[in-house]
């Protein structure tokens, strides 16, 4: 997917997703070096299975933990 930085507010970037410009602030820190307004991105999503068994897991582990605690 590709991105621009359209301006900087604060600590954010306002940054537009896609053909449609969806809005999105962004913190600056997360942002590569270098990068302006004006700066084209490509980003990338994609889904992490294994670290998403992971924090299910964990949840599943703090309920029980929760649970057990009120009894």
């Amino acid at each position: 997917m590709k991105a621009v930085i359209d301006r900087f507010e604060g600590e954010y970037a306002v940054v537009l997703f896609g053909e449609e410009e969806i809005k999105a602030d962004i913190p600056k820190k997360l942002l590569p070096p270098g990068a302006r307004e004006g700066s084209r991105l490509n980003v990338i999503f994609e889904l992490d299975e294994d670290g998403t068994k992971k924090q299910e897991e964990k949840i599943k582990n703090l309920l029980e933990k929760l649970k057990n605690k009120n009894q």
